[in-house]
């Protein structure tokens, strides 16, 4: 659903982040933020594990996954607001 929803937003109109909860954690979702060249600000599964750094949106994803792993998702949502 998400990618269908950037697509509505009109041409020319930008933003810089998409908030949302970890059901969004899909290389669909990331790559529609991606490809609208926003930063995404979604939360990892629990099972988590990095993806293939050739795929959009798949470098800030795996930046999240190591912050989380390092600092722990509760200093995660605090730090990435």
């Amino acid at each position: 659903m998400l990618p269908e929803l950037l697509d509505q937003i009109p041409p020319g109109h930008n933003f810089g982040a998409v908030s949302a909860d970890g059901a969004y954690d899909t290389r669909k979702c990331h790559g529609a933020i991606a490809a609208h060249k926003a930063h995404a600000i979604i939360p990892t599964r629990k099972n988590v594990k990095s993806w293939n750094p050739t795929f959009a949106g798949a470098i800030a994803r795996n930046e999240t996954v190591n912050a989380s792993r390092y600092l722990g998702r509760a200093i995660w949502k605090l730090w990435s607001g």
